[in-house]
């Protein structure tokens, strides 16, 4: 393997792995937070990758502007469903979580067949990020590529901050460590709990939407996600933001690089990694700290 050719895969392990953490960092919060097995959660990255695909007519070029909207109106449907549904399991058994999560699935896509279809649709990308750049004599590299990893980085490290540097995100932490002594210290803990939801779909959505734009949005396209996104969650441990970064990096190089030398047995490399890792640390990377 040249030079660009071994730096094109870094910098497509990169997207990947910063794509995941979008979708898997809004997993771990709902999961290690709220107590929640949500099934439904790759529903949401469908639900974005969708949403760009209809938004993008009425936005143009006005990209950045289109992916505000979109997160706006996932993070309100995510408030809104939290109310609706999963205020209700957060006292009922896994069991139960999982058939309601897996219900909302068979209604989010019989909801998606109704109305765009099931065909295979493509957003195109922005004009101004259209095109790429060299990578040595024979090899391009797009530029919206880039722009999508520097996004999801950009998400990442504001995640970061407002978990660890806020009153909210110092909520959050409580939250999840003592929920009782959250209540009765007067802070209002269902409104944290929908506040964190909303937030999990929003991330899930945008890393839809984001990549929309570099791939096919179908039918079904949660579902293959939410698998890794677990996978995820598991190795950086639950609950933990910058364990699910680190994860989701490792497994955005294992899964590259194993298609590349080892493309027979990938489909089994990332999940060598997830049995190494809790062989290693049964809690997970990051079991304690966000």
């Amino acid at each position: 393997m040249d030079l660009p050719t071994f730096l094109v895969q870094c910098l497509n392990a990169v997207q990947y792995g910063l794509l995941l953490f979008l979708v898997a960092s809004g997993l771990t919060l709902i999961f290690g937070i709220m107590g929640v097995i949500n099934l439904a959660h790759g529903s949401f990255y469908m639900i974005g990758a969708y949403m760009a695909f209809v938004l993008a007519p009425l936005f143009g070029d006005q990209f950045l502007l289109q992916l505000l909207a979109g997160v706006l109106l996932s993070a309100l449907f995510g408030f809104i469903l939290e109310w609706l549904f999963f205020s209700y399991l957060y006292q009922r058994n896994h069991l139960q979580q999982v058939l309601m999560t897996y219900s909302l699935i068979l209604v989010f896509e019989e909801a998606r067949s109704m109305l765009v279809g099931n065909e295979v649709h493509g957003v195109a990308v922005p004009s101004w990020l259209s095109g790429g750049f060299a990578l040595g004599n024979l090899m391009d590299y797009p530029v919206y590529n880039l722009f999508a990893s520097f996004a999801c980085l950009v998400v990442a490290v504001g995640l970061y901050l407002v978990v660890n540097r806020t009153r909210l995100g110092m909520m959050v932490r409580a939250g999840a460590s003592n929920r009782e002594m959250v209540g009765a210290l007067g802070i209002n803990i269902r409104l944290l709990y929908r506040i964190v939801f909303a937030a999990g779909v929003a991330l899930a959505a945008l890393a839809g939407m984001i990549a929309a734009p570099a791939s096919s949005v179908y039918p079904g396209m949660g579902g293959q996600i939410l698998i890794i996104c677990f996978v995820v969650v598991v190795i950086g441990g639950i609950g933990s933001i910058s364990g699910a970064l680190i994860a989701s990096l490792m497994v955005g190089f294992v899964d590259t690089f194993g298609k590349v030398f080892f493309a027979q047995y990938s489909g089994m490399s990332v999940y060598i990694l997830m049995a190494l890792i809790l062989v290693w640390k049964p809690q997970g990377l990051r079991s304690k700290g966000y």
